[in-house]
């Protein structure tokens, strides 16, 4: 008899905003078991998060599930050296707590953000106790690592494929988040059978219960990290050909991360108006912020990885109904355009990204309007939650 208790690992989960809160939550009502092995919350502040402390071990709950936590090195987002020192101690830390609790469990399902090391202490819990391991990946490595700028030696490339093989060889449901992760797993694991499984939205489509007023007459609106690879550099140095002949256009920066604070003194240094920097803000705002911007945008670097990668961010906007305008290359500017729902740029032209801002400034109200009206249609058509947690359903918590 199937017991269906899960462990999930990450290295995310609540209090940070991420969709594995909702699925566990989902998984829940629908009447499995389930308990949570994370580290101290300190994303994406780098540091732990008030109430919370970092220890060996602690034990806190979210909606009535068991969530077990052990210690986090922060700092890991301003030194390389700490963020190795940061995977290193999430897999020893990690599986040594696995492995004490483990035993009840019959399958681990690992969200993968970040390293594809965080699947460790589920491999081996599957190699000790026999559990079945299933994993959605939400970042393709190798690839992100080569992306983040780090040499393509023959050393380190052969490391970490040895890595990618051995944690997707031991797992015995592989589910992806982006459908071009597909083809270059397939070369790697040509028996394994891959599911793609896309984020769904992580705000409901709901009028916002709070009128927000952002500055301008006409608002630009990004949410989310404020990393390097969000290209936000660019971005902002565009937008100042549109701000210094639209004093009227803002361009509003709603997040936090690593990159916040150098983007603020390029902003500066450059001389760059009407850029509104908010900060990190709960997700439960998000809608008064979508409500009261005229565009929604989304960019990251130009990358090979990068142009198979759909953000979680994308069908979240979808759920305002609003333009959308992506800076990047790849499947989200290609639904976008199937869609006709916003228009896009290549991320490296600032001339392109320019003529983007502009082409939104000139439309009328009406044609705006017109724009997102397919936004439901390509929720439903790729971003559907009831699509996403019955596959889970059927391909991770079926079977013996």
């Amino acid at each position: 008899m199937n017991r269906k208790m899960a462990l999930v690992i990450g290295e995310a989960f609540y209090p940070e905003d991420f969709i594995i809160n909702d699925l566990v939550k989902t998984w829940k009502k629908r009447g499995y078991e389930i308990e949570v092995l994370t580290r101290t919350p300190s994303y994406p502040f780098g540091k732990v998060f008030e109430g919370y402390k970092n220890k060996i071990y602690q034990k806190t709950s979210f909606e009535g599930i068991k969530v077990h936590r052990f210690p986090v090195i922060t700092g890991y987002q301003k030194s390389g050296l700490v963020k190795l020192l940061n995977y290193i101690s999430f897999i020893i830390f990690g599986t040594i707590t696995a492995l004490f609790i483990g035993r009840k469990f019959d399958r681990v399902f690992i969200y993968q953000t970040g390293p594809l090391t965080v699947a460790l202490p589920g491999v081996f819990l599957k190699i000790v106790y026999g559990t079945k391991l299933g994993i959605w990946t939400q970042d393709l490595w190798p690839d992100t690592v080569y992306a983040y700028g780090y040499k393509k030696t023959f050393f380190l490339q052969m490391i970490l494929n040895r890595i990618v093989k051995f944690v997707y060889k031991n797992c015995d449901k592989i589910f992806i988040s982006c459908y071009g992760f597909e083809k270059p797993l397939k070369v790697m694991l040509p028996k394994k059978d891959i599911h793609w499984v896309p984020n769904w939205p992580m705000v409901v489509n709901d009028k916002p219960k709070v009128r927000l007023k952002l500055p301008g007459s006409f608002n630009f609106t990004f949410t989310g990290n404020v990393g390097k690879v969000q290209n936000l550099e660019i971005v902002v140095k565009a937008f100042k050909e549109v701000s210094d002949s639209e004093p009227n256009v803002f361009l509003n920066i709603v997040g936090d991360g690593s990159n916040l604070e150098a983007l603020k003194q390029i902003v500066e240094e450059n001389g760059i108006q009407n850029v509104n920097f908010t900060g990190r803000r709960p997700i439960d705002e998000m809608p008064s912020f979508f409500e009261a911007s005229d565009v929604l945008f989304l960019s990251l670097v130009k990358s090979p990885l990068y142009s198979i990668m759909i953000p979680s961010k994308f069908p979240t906007y979808l759920t305002a109904s609003k333009p959308v305008f992506a800076i990047m290359d790849g499947e989200v500017p290609d639904m976008i355009k199937d869609y006709k729902i916003g228009v896009t740029a290549p991320p490296d032209s600032i001339e392109k990204i320019v003529e983007g801002f502009r082409y939104f400034l000139s439309l009328s109200e009406t044609e705006r309007f017109s724009l997102s009206q397919n936004s439901n249609l390509l929720l439903e058509n790729k971003f559907s939650k009831e699509r996403a947690v019955n596959t889970f359903e059927s391909q991770f918590w079926t079977g013996d």
